[in-house]
């Protein structure tokens, strides 16, 4: 599995424990408010990669600027964005980790301090199918990082999939479970420093 595409390839998350109620189309204000509501999350994930195979782990979220993907085994990678970088850890590999500025990943639009999807040039898509509501978002200023596609249910509203696509088209599906709050993650959780540190030993 390539784990760069993690965080430079779609992520599609499948819609669970759906409203019975009739669902209405959400404005890209009333998503820019939720998103930007999201302070400190985890959910489990189920990961479908490009080539097929089946990863499954946890998510941790702290918003503004802060992920990090844990996998199970047998995989026991590590995906960490913090400080304004994204590391990818291979436990397969002795060398240290990949390293990417955030900005240049999609995911930095839902980790940006401030989401603001009515941005100029931001949305390149806006969508309903009658259960979810889509947008299709990218960064104006540098659309050949790729794109992300967000996917969201109403009452209440929840992101349920998010799709991140490189420049390459690569594509990956991960399946979220509620994103639960949680009181605090502690800092080290985040910091690539730490973690380069704590395997050097």
């Amino acid at each position: 599995m390539t784990y760069t595409r993690i965080l430079l390839a779609p992520l599609f998350v499948a819609l669970m424990a759906l409203p019975s109620v009739a669902a209405e189309e959400l404005s890209l204000n009333v998503i820019s408010r939720y998103l930007n509501a999201i302070k400190t999350v985890q959910s489990e994930f189920t990961q479908i990669n490009t080539d097929g195979t089946i990863s499954t782990g946890t998510i941790y979220m702290r918003r503004p600027g802060r992920a990090r993907f844990e996998y199970n085994p047998p995989a026991e990678a590590l995906v960490m964005a913090g400080g304004q970088q994204v590391a990818i850890f291979d436990a397969k590999s002795n060398t240290g980790p990949t390293q990417y500025p955030l900005k240049r990943t999609p995911l930095s639009l839902i980790l940006a301090r401030n989401v603001d999807l009515d941005r100029a040039n931001m949305v390149i898509g806006h969508s309903f199918d009658g259960v979810s509501t889509s947008v299709l978002a990218q960064d104006p200023e540098n659309p050949e990082y790729g794109n992300i596609q967000l996917m969201f249910t109403d009452s209440p509203v929840e992101l349920r999939q998010w799709v991140i696509t490189d420049g390459a088209g690569d594509e990956t599906i991960v399946i979220l479970g509620a994103l639960e709050e949680v009181d605090t993650l502690n800092n080290n959780m985040f910091s690539i420093p730490h973690e380069i540190a704590q395997r050097e030993r």
